[in-house]
């Protein structure tokens, strides 16, 4: 694809004739003065439909990350391709029939919305110099599609925000595998800024502290306050990722504002009563540990029998909220002996995460040639 940038191109007899010099041509100057930022917003992704058939193409692309999965490789597509591609397309189809909505998966019908509300926002802010759009690591739309169409566009700087608030291995680094693979096809390669983290960012905190004092508000205080991170294997922690310490770093930072003067009047947590555990465990592995539902099994035992419970890890519901900490965790909870059980809604499109999204973006889209 020949791009706006080219500043020499071949004649027919193979010589080689200049036409513009970026920075002393009309054409050059134009391109400085007009130029253009995208902000690409991505998350995990979803399957096309439920279906047995979508799901195996899904899952298909996602246990094939060498990220997501890493054990010896030959022997880990025997097992994906010969046992677990026969066996969880199906199961896992049913589970997100369960969640799907008339307009799609839910994940991304929200990550729709937030690009739509922060493209808003941006633009009040920036004009109309700044593109905003979204992408998924697995499935459509895809990472080298959103970034292709930014070429056509003519952007010359890109940012990329991964949604997910603590960076991990197989989330925020396969995002940039992602991004990687696809910039390598390109001549000319815009200037790249990629957010990795925003776990500490104040407004993310905020907002979440928001969404808690609301809830008991409405519903009375919980025994227990559960924040469930979503799980990693153990090794993964142990090989360098930072994702465990973050999640503590979260949660340590929402400790902090429920047990403010100004907040504890309202919700009068203890911090004992603020917990963190690990949900979605895979395989025989040890996990991050503590487990969300050995943990939720084990409450009323100890008198614990009204919680509420969210996860910071996710910035939009999905299957692993709507499915797993809606239904699934509730239904370990009560046969324990448990009585009330809430689930606290991701952050999706409310107002307070859009801020907190744009306050993580501004220090990348804050740079001179957009001011």
């Amino acid at each position: 694809m020949k791009s706006r940038f080219s500043a020499r191109k071949e004649s027919s007899d193979c010589t080689v004739e200049d036409n513009t010099v970026e920075g002393n041509s009309a054409e050059g100057i134009a391109d400085k003065q007009s130029s253009t930022t995208a902000v690409l917003l991505t998350n995990l992704g979803s399957p096309d439909e439920p279906s047995t058939s979508a799901l195996r193409r899904y899952l298909r692309e996602f246990l094939s990350d060498r990220r997501v999965v890493e054990i010896p490789r030959l022997l880990w597509l025997f097992i994906l391709h010969g046992i677990i591609l026969r066996i969880r397309p199906a199961k896992s189809a049913k589970l997100y029939q369960s969640i799907w909505q008339e307009d799609g998966a839910p994940l991304l019908t929200t990550t729709a919305a937030q690009k739509e509300k922060l493209a808003t926002k941006i633009k009040a802010q920036y004009g109309d110099n700044v593109i905003v759009d979204y992408a998924m690591r697995y499935g459509n739309p895809s990472i080298a599609s959103a970034l292709q169409k930014f070429q056509q566009q003519g952007v010359d700087k890109i940012v990329v925000l991964p949604l997910y608030p603590q960076y991990a291995g197989p989330t925020t680094g396969s995002t940039f595998d992602a991004l990687s693979k696809e910039l390598q096809q390109w001549r000319y390669v815009p200037s790249i800024y990629f957010l990795n983290t925003y776990h500490h960012n104040p407004l993310y905190i905020k907002a979440l502290v928001n969404t808690i004092v609301e809830h008991v508000k409405a519903h009375g205080k919980p025994d227990k306050l559960v924040l469930s991170y979503h799980g990693m294997p153990e090794l993964f922690r142990q090989w360098g990722d930072p994702y465990y310490d973050f999640c503590l770093q979260t949660t340590d930072l929402l400790k902090q504002q429920l047990l403010a003067t100004e907040i504890a009047s309202q919700c009068c947590f203890k911090e004992d009563e603020i917990i963190s555990t690990f949900q979605s465990r895979f395989g025989k592995a040890q996990w991050l540990q503590p487990y969300t539902d050995e943990t939720l099994a084990s409450l009323p035992q100890q008198g614990d029998k009204h919680i509420a419970i969210l996860s910071p890890a996710f910035s939009s519901d999905c299957l692993e909220t709507l499915e797993e900490l809606e239904h699934e965790n509730r239904e370990i909870f009560i046969n324990a002996g448990g009585e009330q059980y809430h689930y606290i809604a991701a952050l999706n499109d409310r107002d307070d995460h859009i801020d907190a999204l744009f306050d993580v973006l501004v220090p990348a889209l804050g740079s001179p040639e957009l001011n």
